[in-house]
């Protein structure tokens, strides 16, 4: 079943959430298993990967799998590099692009946005997701500056993205539900952290969606295994019916299917100020989703998640994950740092930060049925130098006159935009 829209009120949502799930416990039930003997098989999965990671940094050991850049591009990534990134859901690609290079791109941001006079005319943050973190501003909402265009477009970009794109399973049931060659170029903003800046940071979320992930006929066939009795059949890095479905109307999620979020550091960064945190266990995606299910949960309550709000994650529904919780290593400007799609992360807080935190979010998004769609609103926000609809709609860049032109784009560009 699906969920009504919910455009009327709390209580018709609330009344909505209690029908779903009464569905998916019956169809939990009519597997021959309870919603509690699936749960277990999950819990017992789930833990097992969080006690190896505790034991790990026990032990002192990296928690962040770390791969050089030379070798994905020469296709030297060995079996043991890739069974630990598959197993951790995250990776650091060091010397992604030349350190002179990502300084470069840092310097050309600031003189893009100085020149157009963006922090005369910056209104404040668009959103309040973003808006939380303190600095004035971190998060720029720009898109369309000649930096970000070369980096999304470059070969070394493309690279990386069809490697982990190649960790997924692509292919099943008939159907190659997405391109792992070719990204689609989803465009996201800037972060500039200055020297010296407290920020508090983002709290523990998830990133895929959120009552679309229950809600929702693609998701259910995604999280079949689930909601089948079968859990010992989940795999979260298959792909299947991600790649068709709709976004769910008040959903705070992403419109494009991404295999990993990421982005590219533009100065170096030390672990401890203020960096990215992930719960680096892919299949913890189980235990999120049949949580709701179990009966300590109120029958309206999805553990927090609601429309128009990121998907929380914390302490008091999903308390053993959280030990697994680990930051990033050390980065240099020009290396890369990747999460898989529905992994629960944050960005610690911090005071009087040491250096600068700049960073472009690129994701790999690879081209499917799902990304060619908001690619017809990319290509047009392009052209007009609008904001992409997945964003608030601030449009700072729509007259800049030295933002990054149609001619410019090489075929890397054109096909991520769906030109040809």
């Amino acid at each position: 079943m699906e969920l009504p829209h919910w455009e009327e009120t709390p209580a018709d949502l609330r009344a909505a959430t209690r029908e779903v799930k009464a569905a998916l416990r019956a169809r939990i039930a009519a597997s021959g298993r309870t919603v509690e003997e699936v749960f277990a098989v999950v819990e017992q999965r789930v833990q097992s990967a969080v006690d190896d990671i505790v034991a790990a940094r026990r032990r002192g050991e990296a928690i962040w799998p770390v791969i050089d850049y030379a070798d994905i591009a020469a296709g030297k990534v060995s079996a043991e590099q890739r069974a630990l990134l598959r197993r951790r859901g995250c990776l650091i690609v060091r010397g992604h692009f030349e350190r002179e290079q990502a300084l470069q791109w840092d310097a050309g941001i600031v003189d893009y946005v100085e020149s157009n006079r963006f922090f005369e005319n910056y209104r404040g943050p668009g959103d309040d997701f973003f808006g939380s973190v303190g600095s004035k501003p971190e998060i720029y909402p720009i898109y369309w500056s000649p930096p970000q265009m070369q980096a999304r477009q470059s070969e070394r970009m493309a690279a990386v993205q069809a490697f982990l794109n190649s960790q997924w399973k692509h292919e099943s049931e008939g159907v190659q539900w997405f391109d792992p060659n070719r990204d689609s170029l989803y465009p996201d903003r800037i972060r500039r952290r200055p020297e010296g800046a407290d920020s508090a940071g983002l709290g523990t979320h998830l990133d895929p969606g959120t009552l679309d992930l229950w809600m929702t006929r693609s998701y259910q066939q995604a999280f079949r295994h689930l909601f089948d009795g079968s859990p010992e059949q989940y795999d979260p890095w298959d792909a299947a019916h991600r790649t068709a479905g709709p976004q769910y109307p008040g959903s705070t999620m992403c419109s494009a299917f991404r295999t990993f979020q990421g982005w590219t550091a533009l100065s170096d960064m030390d672990h401890d100020q203020g960096v990215l945190h992930t719960v680096p266990v892919p299949e913890a995606m189980a235990y999120l989703m049949l949580r709701p299910l179990l009966p300590d949960v109120p029958d309206d309550d999805m553990c927090g998640v609601t429309v128009n709000q990121v998907f929380p994650a914390g302490h008091k529904w999903h308390a053993p994950l959280m030990e697994a919780l680990s930051g990033i290593p050390d980065v240099k400007a020009g290396d890369s740092v990747w999460w898989h799609c529905d992994m629960i992360h944050s960005v610690a807080p911090v005071e009087a930060q040491k250096g600068w935190g700049n960073v472009m979010y690129i994701p790999a998004a690879p081209w499917c049925p799902r990304n060619e769609r908001y690619a017809d609103s990319v290509r047009k926000a392009f052209l007009s130098g609008e904001s992409p609809s997945d964003f608030p709609a601030e449009h700072y860049e729509r007259d800049w006159p030295n933002r990054f032109r149609p001619e410019d784009l090489n075929d890397i560009g054109r096909r991520g935009l769906g030109l040809e």
